[in-house]
């Protein structure tokens, strides 16, 4: 099943909705907030009985972010050998873990700001693990009946910020810098989640190409090592880990610029695109 909060494109200023996915249409699921922080998980929390109402075409609506304020926002840095490669760092004998603030949560196809303060913003195309029920010390074995479903990630970063601190919290949360969508594919729908193809184009040029199984940690083991430190909540999102292709690493670099156009795609999960903007110009 696919789970989206939305609004409909003629009532821009009405609550969000949630509504399920079929093919070019989506129905929504009456009295379900579709304005509570868990978003589409609000729909997973109710009777699955909850009546269906309307049915409109999926251009008739804007999408918004499937979980609209994650407790917490996590992520993952070099976690794809070739990336690793790219960036001239060693392979890590531990998983690098980190955090993006939620406030960087932006829709699947909203515009993102580059900040003034950044000459370095980047994009890195994710595959997103969205947690459905608490969880501490979870083994990796089980972590499949934790996670509720898999969503598309930008994990916009802006490298400057990055690597000014020793942690990469700053370069990571900028507002807008975290579109996710463009909903939630709920995890009966991806078996196993080592084995899709990842996609990011900027300007419709292809940048990153790359199997999920290449990645160094499992979205199950990382899950496994997050919830020996903390507990797992229902709406925490992960992103997994982004493969070569960075502009940061092209010869010479080459970081976004307002009007830059990325799309992520994800087989199986689904397609993102966000419009990157000037600071100013979002309005």
């Amino acid at each position: 099943m696919r789970l989206a909060r939305f609004r409909p494109v003629d009532r821009p200023g009405s609550p969000a909705l949630l509504g399920v996915v079929s093919e070019d249409k989506i129905t929504e699921l009456v009295g379900v907030d579709g304005d509570s922080d868990l978003g589409v998980l609000a729909a997973l929390e109710a009777d699955s009985d909850y009546e269906r109402g309307l049915e409109r075409a999926l251009p008739d609506v804007g999408l918004l972010a499937p979980i609209k304020r994650p407790p917490k926002f996590l992520a993952i840095g070099l976690n794809y050998a070739a990336h690793v490669d790219e960036t001239g760092r060693e392979r890590p004998e531990f998983p690098v873990f980190f955090n993006k603030q939620s406030t960087c949560v932006n829709g699947p196809y909203a515009p993102v700001v580059i900040p003034s303060v950044s000459e370095m913003v980047d994009y890195e195309g994710e595959l997103g693990v969205v947690i459905g029920r608490s969880a501490r010390n979870v083994s990796a074995d089980d972590a499949a009946g934790v996670i509720a479903g898999y969503l598309v990630v930008n994990d916009v970063s802006a490298r400057d910020w990055q690597y000014r601190a020793p942690t990469w919290t700053l370069g990571k949360s900028f507002d807008s810098h975290g579109p996710i969508g463009p909903w939630l594919t709920t995890s009966d729908e991806v078996p196993d989640p080592q084995s899709l193809r990842l996609r990011t184009f900027v300007n419709d040029e292809l940048r990153q190409d790359a199997p999920t199984s290449e990645m160094l940690y499992t979205c199950f083991e990382q899950v496994a090592v997050l919830s020996q430190v903390f507990t797992l909540e229902v709406g925490d999102v992960i992103a997994t880990g982004t493969p070569s292709g960075v502009g940061m690493a092209m010869s010479p670099a080459q970081f976004l610029k307002p009007g830059d156009v990325v799309r992520i795609e994800i087989d199986g999960v689904g397609t993102i695109e966000n419009r990157f903007v000037a600071e100013g110009d979002d309005a």
